[in-house]
């Protein structure tokens, strides 16, 4: 067995993901990439191009991934999206809710990390109580709820719910065959369509959805090549190192969110330590600062009102609950996830958009009576 410094394998993992997440940070700002405004601009004004530079990234996250994967260096049965457990209820409850909440809060976690970058005091806000609440969820009060409804109803699929695992026991090919013609099916289609009208095409959408997809792909080989271990000295056990779910991770921003906040408030505590989620969460906010400041774009925000207010405070609480149920956010379950080409990532990700429909069709519903 090679001789291997762990401590400083963990440093060079955190750099490069914190690195990554700057760069995230700054495409997102500089781009306004966010779901929940792609959505919006759909169901408001028939506005497909942040749809499309939306699609783009999760097309070429895709493409990366699965082509990993076909190389052998690495496997979606190690992440927590492809395990064979399908827990598919809690995908959709926690889906309609994240997507609902993201609407009130302006924005999902990521999005919510991108505006406190630029100045938004209500993002802070959102980004505390979504902490504290996803916190609950994971280990409280309500992960004890969570786990006693939801997280029972499941289906069990023997070597993973990952599309390529299943369709290699149908067809009788190897996985990483049955990855790389999935992933390029997929999201190269995915790619095409992103890029099929002008609209797709514009220096903006390209930035947006080449550059976030290439962060996604870049951050699961951190975590799955650069940070895996075959055999860690410690425990004789495989390991990716600095990461919280203690398997290999991209991008997501709800549990992260709880872990920073966590790290936050126990610093003096041996036991807690940076992980891939928490340089993370602290790169894109920095990131988007920096963008910001460069662009002349920061200024400070606040609320408008009460009900401005309650707004965030209540879509901040149902993204804490809704994306730790869903197993991720818009980028967690929506690009991470997805690029897994797991059934479960799917799901979530459907419901996040049912949820954002719902909650877009009832703000302006609310605007309707208001006059």
């Amino acid at each position: 067995m090679p001789n291997i410094d762990m401590g400083a394998l963990v440093v060079q993992v955190l750099w490069a993901a914190f690195s990554l997440s700057l760069l995230f940070g700054v495409i997102a700002q500089r781009t306004n990439f966010c779901t929940m405004g792609a959505v919006a601009d759909i169901v408001n004004f028939d506005d497909w191009s942040r749809m499309r530079m939306w699609a783009l990234a999760v097309g070429v996250a895709m493409l990366g991934f699965n082509a990993m994967v076909a190389a052998g260096w690495i496997d979606a049965s190690k992440t927590i999206y492809a395990s064979p457990r399908l827990t598919w209820l809690s995908a959709v409850v926690g889906g309609l809710m994240f997507g609902s909440g993201m609407v009130l809060a302006s924005g999902c976690g990521s999005k919510t990390l991108v505006r406190i970058g630029g100045g938004n005091l209500k993002s802070v806000v959102v980004f505390v109580v979504l902490g504290l609440v996803a916190f609950a969820t994971l280990k409280g009060i309500i992960g004890v709820a969570r786990v006693a409804t939801v997280d029972r109803l499941a289906i069990e699929l023997a070597g993973g719910q990952d599309l390529p695992a299943l369709a290699a026991r149908a067809s009788g090919l190897g996985k990483e065959q049955a990855a790389l013609v999935l992933g390029a099916l997929l999201g190269g289609g995915l790619v095409t369509w992103a890029l099929h009208k002008s609209e797709g095409r514009n220096a903006e959408v390209l930035l947006g959805g080449i550059g976030i997809g290439a962060v996604i792909t870049a951050m699961w080989w951190i975590s799955g090549c650069l940070g895996h271990v075959a055999e860690d000295p410690n425990t004789l056990q495989e390991a990716f190192v600095a990461t919280n779910s203690q398997r290999m991770e991209s991008l997501s921003f709800v549990a992260p969110i709880a872990y920073t906040i966590d790290w936050l408030l126990f610093f003096s505590d041996k036991s807690k330590f940076l992980t891939i989620g928490i340089v993370s969460t602290a790169g894109v906010v920095l990131g988007s600062a920096l963008s910001a400041l460069i662009g002349g774009s920061f200024r400070w925000e606040g609320f408008a009102g009460a009900e401005d207010t309650a707004n965030h405070l209540v879509g901040a609480t149902l993204m804490g609950v809704g994306g730790v149920t869903a197993l991720g956010c818009t980028v967690g379950q929506g690009l991470s996830g997805v690029s897994t080409l797991a059934i479960g990532s799917f799901i979530a990700l459907a419901s996040i958009i049912a949820g954002a429909v719902l909650g877009l069709h009832y703000q302006m519903w609310r605007v309707e009576h208001s006059e």
